[in-house]
């Protein structure tokens, strides 16, 4: 897998998820569910590379072919999981129905004032987790991210809560690395996605569904540089309003001394590559990289 994901270009505009906002504040989330039939046809019919993309990863995970009616229904799960950020931004996660499990690792390290990294992916949702944070300020959470990709849904749903922005240290920034330890020093917590590469970043060839996968070495990388607890993060989108929220122990701390740090962090990122496998197989239609995954050739 390349960095592919960053090229594509983000669909819609401004206007109409300005639209869809208006209506999920106003009219409610049961008008605006009805929304995303039209919007679920709509990435049918245009977007034909994201369709190709779901009927390859369905039948590499199922291991049959995909229909349309699949491939419709996973461009529905993750249009849903998009409408639901209006409302956990918006302050109205009681409209959902969240059910978390390991929930005590989490509150452990936050109440012996370790920080640490929170490990997600693009499996299900990381708002479902994010927003509730901030409006109960029970998780003293800062993001890493990109904030420039998938503009226009960022900017339009950041709006509805100026604090959201306040947690993202931007990848990529000359601050970048000072700003992540400064939140650990503080006994803050960290998230961040390790699915996806960003353009010229180091990359580990993993096992992933039976095949090769090239997976970012710099989540691991960034947890043996600071040397702290690392919990795995998995928000699954279950339908209607219901969500699972899954917290894993991953490791106290990575240790990887330089002469055989590439070795260690590979096994790491394999570890990780493992879990993010089996918490996809439980739920295959959350799955939100809709480019071409795999490549068989080497991460370098």
């Amino acid at each position: 897998m390349s960095a592919r994901w960053a090229e594509q270009r983000e669909r819609g505009n401004r206007l109409a998820v300005g639209i869809i906002r208006w209506v999920a504040l106003h009219l409610g989330r049961s008008a605006a569910r009805l929304l995303l039939y039209p919007i679920t046809l709509y990435f049918l019919v245009r977007a034909g590379p994201q369709r190709a993309a779901s009927r390859r990863f369905l039948a590499q995970v199922w291991g049959r072919p995909a229909g349309l009616v699949q491939v419709a229904r996973h461009i529905h799960c993750f249009a849903a999981t998009i409408l639901d950020r209006v409302f956990l931004i918006a302050g109205r996660q009681s409209l959902l129905a969240v059910r978390l499990h390991g929930e005590e690792w989490v509150t452990e390290l936050v109440a012996s004032g370790q920080g640490f990294l929170l490990l997600g992916s693009h499996l299900g949702s990381f708002e479902v987790l994010r927003a509730p944070g901030v409006e109960r300020e029970r998780l003293p959470l800062k993001i890493l991210m990109q904030p420039e990709h998938n503009e226009i849904v960022t900017s339009v749903l950041a709006a509805l809560n100026p604090g959201i922005a306040q947690t993202v240290i931007p990848l990529g920034a000359p601050n970048t690395l000072l700003a992540v330890k400064e939140a650990l020093d503080a006994g803050g917590v960290v998230g961040l996605l390790g699915d996806r590469n960003a353009p010229g970043e180091p990359r580990i060839a993993c096992r992933f569904f039976g095949r090769t996968a090239a997976f970012p070495l710099g989540p691991l990388a960034l947890a043996a540089v600071t040397r702290v607890p690392v919990l795995l993060f998995f928000g699954l989108y279950r339908g209607g309003n219901r969500y699972d929220v899954y917290f894993e122990p991953f490791t106290d701390r990575l240790d990887a001394p330089r002469p055989r740090r590439r070795e260690i962090l590979a096994d790491w990122v394999q570890r990780y590559a493992a879990r993010l496998e089996h918490h996809t197989r439980m739920a295959p239609y959350n799955w939100f990289n809709f480019y071409d995954f795999w490549d068989d050739g080497e991460g370098s």
